[in-house]
């Protein structure tokens, strides 16, 4: 059956007035203006803030002995990979050794390797024969445990490097088995080339030398210099003194800041005021920018952002591709009193499926009101400034934060002129000849890592869905 509507016809006549009429008499009802660039900042709410006067934060430590834990970086084209002769200054050996052309020398002597998954790269015992740096992939560090079983020690990855000892002792001998877990490149320097190299060039020679009869600096397994302490003896023995030696090159965080220059009509400040102040929204939200742009540094800033600022020693590598239970407990045990987990909320949806496929389900905790999720009962909190690559893998940042415990902590500094929020100010600049107010909205800060075991890094988190 077809029911037929009544069709209105162009000539009809309204008998009320229409909503549309309506509106320009009715005064609306208004939300003020949103921004979905606003997020949570997790991390800038969790930061102990210093109060840093003279704009500068100097970290002292005591003394540390090792050099060259840095990260070996590498220029690819077209397939082929060759190490940046200076990146080769990040290997203890060289730590000091500025000589340019040597190190290019010594890089183009390098060769390129492109292996499969499984192949055994080195093998515990056998003579070191090659210095190995890792441009791409993961290799395994396998051992042999108490009964002959095989034992992960560890994981190398992008920028690591191996087999160094070979540069100063001819005897040395692979402590471990490495053997890649996925398609790796490396770049190897065999022990004929680095011969051949040590004797066409006497200043090498002569530094590697110098660094193999250097006398071992007695250090605790941090690399500090050692504190002697004597303990369980009896009678009345001699005891040797000692003393606090403290690094005579402390690092000093300068406060970084973000800036805008606010603009707004001086008719528009005058006569659309009401019901909400147009300068006020306007500053609202360029500071809420703002804040976003300092959470975004206080991950990525290459000076002081906490992924750039991250210890070698402290970073590991998921060794599966995402974020397992057992990865998150590696992360978790490298510290003592870990506050809290920051990962991007595509890694923590990685984290919980694989916990879901071993039947695990974590617990959220409570924090500030909010329910988030943990891990062992430390928070997990959602970050979309860590970034994710274009091959989808990212980090996942686990820290200590406060002075007290010698963790991570936030820099500011708070009284400074026109101060509008803490470390914030708005400056007014005036009115140009195009009747337009100014203002210089300018928002100081910068982080700390006071010890290398505050912050660690799971990284080469990969946050894909598998295709099978």
């Amino acid at each position: 059956m077809t029911i037929e509507m009544p069709v209105q016809s162009e000539n009809h006549v309204r008998k009320s007035l229409s909503t549309a009429a309506a509106h320009q008499l009715a005064h609306t009802t208004k939300s003020e203006p949103q921004m979905q660039g606003i997020t949570s900042r997790w991390l800038t709410r969790n930061l102990p803030w210093v109060q840093v006067e003279g704009g500068i934060y100097r970290v002292n430590r005591r003394l540390t002995h090792t050099v060259g834990n840095g990260e070996v970086e590498f220029a690819v084209d077209g397939g082929q990979a060759r190490v940046i002769p200076l990146e080769l200054q990040e290997l203890p050996q060289l730590r000091d050794f500025d000589d340019e052309d040597v190190l290019q020398v010594l890089a183009q002597r390098f060769e390129q390797y492109d292996l499969d998954p499984g192949t055994v790269v080195a093998e515990f015992g056998n003579p070191m024969d090659r210095v190995l740096l890792i441009v791409h992939g993961k290799l395994s560090k396998l051992g042999t445990g108490e009964y002959g079983e095989t034992t992960k020690l560890g994981m190398l990855s992008g920028g690591d490097y191996f087999g160094d000892d070979m540069l100063t002792d001819p005897a040395a001998i692979w402590p471990v088995t490495v053997k890649t877990a996925t398609r790796t490149t490396v770049l190897a320097l065999s022990r004929s080339r680095l011969d051949q190299t040590v004797a066409e060039i006497p200043a090498l020679e002569a530094q590697l030398a110098r660094v193999a009869a250097a006398p071992k600096r007695p250090q605790n397994n941090h690399g500090e210099a050692n504190i002697l302490i004597s303990s369980g003896h009896h009678g009345e023995p001699m005891l040797e003194g000692t003393f606090v030696d403290f690094d005579a090159s402390p690092r000093e965080y300068e406060l970084s800041l973000a800036q805008s220059v606010l603009r707004v009509h001086t008719r528009v400040a005058d006569l659309f005021n009401e019901p909400m102040n147009q300068i006020e929204q306007q500053l609202r939200l360029t500071i809420a920018a703002l804040y976003e742009r300092r959470e975004y540094d206080l991950v990525n800033n290459p000076d002081f952002g906490l992924l750039n600022n991250c210890d070698l020693k402290q970073r590991i590598y998921s060794e599966s591709g995402p974020p397992t239970p057992d990865d998150m407990d590696d992360l978790l045990t490298m510290r003592r009193g870990t506050k809290l987990f920051l990962a991007h909320p595509m890694a923590i949806a990685a984290l919980f499926r694989e916990c879901t496929k071993r039947g695990i389900y974590p617990d959220p905790i409570e924090v500030d009101g909010h329910r988030v999720p943990s891990w062992r009962g430390v928070p997990i909190f959602p970050c979309s400034k860590i970034p994710i690559s274009e091959t989808q893998t990212t980090s996942i940042l686990a820290m200590r934060t406060g002075e007290k415990d010698q963790g991570v902590v936030g820099l500011h500094q708070t009284g400074i002129p026109d101060e509008y929020e803490p470390s914030l100010n708005v400056r007014f600049k005036g009115i140009d000849d195009q009747s337009i107010i100014s203002y210089l909205v300018s928002c100081y800060y910068s982080a700390a890592v006071l010890v290398p075991d505050a912050l660690g890094i799971l990284d080469n988190v990969v946050v894909a869905r598998s295709a099978d």
